[in-house]
Formats: structure tokens, C-alpha cells, sequence
């Protein structure tokens, strides 16, 4: 399925209101665009509206410095309605206005040609577009982009028919291994809430949970397991995860924000906070986690300031945890059932995890009405590298690895290498699948530089069997944040834009900085 990601970062030391919006991945090389653009008053004006209407928290400001308070300037019909009341005509235009001001803003010039040309791709493939928007500026956090709409009349960008929406960061940890499921295994936990009765809430969450309308189609249903846990200690949680093969957490109960990705309050006195949940989650393999919590996907804030990397969804994504779902608000106890059971029912119909998001999304739209909250407050975050797959069909199998070895052939193939130009540099041995290039430990090869990105680049090889003779071919691909892979060729220096280009013994490489270190790439007996 094919993808476009994009980005938004505010650019510090040109003024407090500016950001940068560029594509971070695409699926054709020149997607790759970039935009500055300002704040506007206009769009910070029906930020406050919505949060004065809608909000449960405390205010954020994404302008600290602005003071303006000018005249409504959008074509609301009515005045503000009395406090409580979020129904009627004001909520829907307030709704849409801010969804039009949203899409306006991001989707300009280049940035929107982009989305255009890769849903075309999209259609062209009989699929959807996978969209994934990383916001890298805390106070845009809290903001609802799920409710993106172009035009009056046309759905929201998390409603779409042929685009999967959902949040994502670069600035993560490796995928861990992800084992293959033909069930749902759901831990569910219930913390401590003075607001639940703990034993009753369990029993609906479990239901809710198991009980989907299977009909007469129970073939093409996954089966669902889940075990719950009420008010565990934290040694009590670890074990149980530990020991059974779960790939979904489910937490409700009371939470805190907090600048380490919040605080789950397992018991009164035993508060978690996202850091230390992250590990265990992603130690022991789980692929989705579920928090029927309002701060979920809320920043951590001081004086209403948003503190970078705060929420829970961020912390887990970044530490490696593949899917995190929570609310971007507070959310009614019947508006979090309807939404879990039409989720889980898609999940157990094999539906990717956006496309499950997405569905339950639509339910919520449905039952408690446009013009309410309901349906924006999930947020789906996703990993960069994830599919969003969480259970395989029943008559998928599971594919086993090939032996790849070729018969006879008796001489062993020339090993491939990359050697460091400086002096003392190091030397590489490239694997004969696949060798990254990064930033971080993970890769297989380290450059520990500021302008190398995480996942920097990879060099494949392919074979070619040709009259029993085995050619083996090395391929260099740059999947860096700005395009920032080199190669020397014939008329100097030339940079490689998410491109793949074949490599010969000699060739000559940078990565990251032009003025980075020269490396070089070896074929021996060449």
C-alpha cells in the first residue's frame, strides 16, 4: 500500500510562528516537497473556540506571544452558545471551520500536489493511501487533525474512502520482532478510579471486547482471547506479560499527565509511567495498545506551555511499541464501548489497525452525531515501519525462509565491503541481504554524526543465476530525513534523493554532511 508521510516543525530561530511542512516519505522521488508558513491569528482564534466548546483540559496555546482577540472571522451564524451546549448549528460550523482551516493550512502549493499525485497512485493501484502525519511541535499535539476536510460536503481526512489516516514519529526505536498471530490476545488491565466500579466495568469491557455480531460468518472472524488483570502491581503486570503471548494491552482506569508519557495508577499508591510500561511492552512483543484514558494522547503542560514528548502514545511509539491508540479527550463510557466494540470487530475481520481505526471512527459518527466530539477523540499512532497488520488470516500460513543457496556451484562469491576513507577508518563487512546505515545502534553499520538520520540508507544485493554462473549485484537505496546520501560520479558530488542506484567496486559514498567522511565501496577480486 502506498504511503505518504509528512511532517511539521516549528522553526525556532525565525520567529515564534513559524513552521516548516515537508514530506518525510512518498511514493514516487519527487513527492518529496517542503513549505514554510506561518501561524495565522485566524486559525489560533478558532483553536481557542474549539477548546472553550469541546476541551476537558486545560488550555494550550500554540501562540504564546499573541494577543489577539479580534472579531469571530468566520462565517458563523450565531453567537457562542450558552456554557455545556455543543449541539445545533455553531458546533458543526465551528467543527468544520477549524477542519477546512486545518487542511488549508498544511495541504498549500507543493505539499498538496504531493497527497494529489500519490492518491493517484493510490487509485491507480486499487488501493488506499496510507497517510501518516508527525507532529514534532508539542503544543500542535492536542490539536484534532483527524477532522482535515477540504471542502464543506466532503469527509474528513480520518473518514476518507480511499486514505488511512494516522499519526506517526521518526524519532523512534527499531520495530522489535513481531510474531505472527492468527488470534486476538488482549490483556485487559483495570486500574485504580474512584469513578468505576472495578468487577462491573471489567465484565462490559470483556463483552464489549468478545462480543462481536458475527452472524452467520464466524469463518472470517479471528478468534479473541482475553485474560484482565484489576488493579495489578507493577511486578504482577510484568509477570503476566511475560508469560502469555498477548499482542494487545488494554488499559482503562486513572492517569495523570506527566513529562515521561504520563502516569497509570495501577493501584492508588502504585503509579507507572509510559517509559517504564514501554519496555515490558516492547520486550514481550505487543503490537497494540489501547488506553481508554482522556490524557492518552494528550502533552504533558506547564502554564499552559506543551512539554516535548510527553504524552503516553508518544513515548510508547518511540520506544518501539508499533501501535498506540488513545483519546485526545475525554470520552463517555458508552461513546469508548460502541467505539471498542466496532473496533475489535474489525480487527477480528483482519482489517489493518488504520482501517479498523477508521471503521469504529465512522460508528462513533454515526450513533452520537457529527456536529459532538465523539468521533474525533481517538488518535491512532502507528510506527514508521509498521503496517499496521496485527493478525493474519486463517488460510494466509505463514511463509517459511527459503534456502536461497544455489546447487553447484562450486567457487564462493566475493565478499563486498565499506571501508572508511580517514585515516584509521573503520572497514564493514556487507551482509549478502541487506546492510543499514544509520545513526543509531541498530544498524548494522553506526555513523554516530548529527546529520545522519537514524535509518540512513541500505545497500542489497540481488542475485542473477545465469548458465549456472551466480552474478552477484549491490544497490545502494537512501531512505534519509532530507535526502542526504552522496555519490562521486563523473562530474563530482551527486546527491541521491530516495533513489536506488547500483554500485561498482571503487565507488565512493557520503552520508549525511557533503563534508562527512568519504567512504568507499569494495568488491574483492575486483
Amino acid at each position: 500500500m502506498p504511503s505518504l508521510n509528512l511532517a511539521i516543525a516549528r522553526l525556532l530561530n525565525t520567529g515564534t510562528d513559524n513552521f516548516a511542512i515537508w514530506v518525510v516519505k512518498a511514493p514516487y522521488p519527487s513527492g518529496y516537497v517542503l513549505r514554510d508558513c506561518v501561524w495565522p491569528d485566524e486559525l489560533n482564534q478558532v483553536w481557542q473556540e474549539w477548546q472553550q466548546m469541546f476541551a476537558g483540559h486545560s488550555r494550550l496555546d500554540i501562540s504564546p506571544n499573541s494577543t489577539s482577540q479580534k472579531a469571530n472571522p468566520f462565517p458563523i451564524d450565531s453567537i457562542s452558545p450558552p456554557s455545556g451546549q455543543t449541539t445545533g448549528p455553531y458546533s458543526s460550523r465551528l467543527m468544520q471551520n477549524l477542519g477546512m482551516n486545518l487542511w488549508r493550512w498544511i495541504f498549500d502549493g507543493q505539499i498538496l500536489g504531493s497527497l494529489e499525485r500519490s492518491r493517484g497512485i493510490a487509485m491507480g493501484q486499487h488501493t488506499r493511501l496510507r497517510f501518516r502525519l508527525e507532529i514534532r511541535d508539542p503544543h500542535l499535539i492536542a490539536l484534532p487533525w483527524e477532522i482535515m476536510q477540504r471542502e464543506p460536503g466532503q469527509s474528513a481526512m480520518s473518514l476518507s474512502q480511499d486514505l488511512l489516516f494516522s499519526r506517526t514519529s521518526t524519532e523512534v526505536d527499531a520495530l522489535p520482532y513481531l510474531r505472527t498471530d492468527k488470534a486476538l490476545n488482549i490483556l485487559l488491565v483495570l486500574g485504580h478510579d474512584d469513578k468505576l466500579q472495578l468487577e462491573q466495568e471489567a465484565a462490559i469491557l470483556q463483552q464489549t471486547l468478545v462480543d462481536t455480531s458475527v452472524g452467520g460468518n464466524s469463518q472470517r472472524y479471528a478468534p479473541c482471547i482475553v485474560n484482565q488483570l484489576l488493579q495489578p502491581t507493577p511486578q504482577e503486570l510484568i509477570q503476566e506479560l511475560e508469560t502469555r503471548a498477548y499482542n494487545v494491552f488494554f488499559y482503562a482506569g486513572h492517569g495523570l499527565p506527566d513529562p515521561d508519557g504520563g502516569l497509570l495508577f495501577l493501584r492508588p499508591d502504585m503509579p507507572l509511567n509510559g517509559i517504564e510500561l514501554a519496555q515490558v511492552l516492547t520486550r514481550t512483543g505487543v503490537k497494540l495498545a489501547v488506553f481508554n484514558a482522556c490524557w492518552g494522547a494528550q502533552p504533558a503542560a506547564i502554564n499552559h506551555q506543551a512539554i516535548p514528548a510527553s504524552s503516553l502514545a508518544e513515548v510508547l511509539i518511540r520506544h518501539g511499541v508499533p501501535a498506540v491508540l488513545g483519546m485526545r479527550d475525554e470520552i463517555a463510557d458508552q461513546e469508548s464501548h460502541s467505539f471498542i466494540q466496532a473496533f475489535t470487530e474489525a480487527l477480528r475481520s483482519h482489517k489493518p489497525i488504520d482501517e479498523a481505526v477508521a471503521q469504529a471512527r465512522q460508528e462513533l459518527l454515526t450513533l452520537y452525531k457529527f456536529n459532538q466530539p465523539a468521533w474525533t477523540l481517538p488518535v491512532l499512532y502507528l510506527h514508521p515501519d509498521f503496517n499496521g497488520e496485527l493478525i493474519k488470516n486463517l488460510d494466509e500460513g505463514i511463509t517459511e525462509l527459503p534456502d536461497t543457496a544455489i546447487p553447484d556451484i562450486g567457487s564462493p562469491l566475493p565478499a563486498a565491503s565499506l571501508r572508511s576513507l580517514a585515516p584509521k577508518g573503520k572497514i564493514w563487512l556487507l551482509r549478502y541481504g541487506v546492510t543499514r546505515i544509520g545513526r543509531t545502534k541498530d544498524n548494522d553499520i553506526v555513523i554516530p554524526e548529527p546529520s545522519v538520520s537514524k535509518r540512513h540508507a541500505e545497500i542489497f544485493c540481488r542475485n542473477t543465476l545465469t548458465d549456472a554462473t551466480l552474478v552477484r549485484s549491490y544497490y545502494l537505496q537512501d531512505f534519509s530525513t532530507y535526502g542526504t546520501t552522496w555519490f562521486l560520479g563523473p562530474n563530482g558530488w551527486q546527491q541521491i534523493l530516495r533513489e536506488e542506484v547500483p554500485l561498482k567496486s571503487g565507488m565512493q559514498l557520503k552520508f549525511g554532511s557533503a563534508r562527512a567522511e568519504t567512504w568507499e565501496f569494495i568488491i574483492e577480486d575486483s
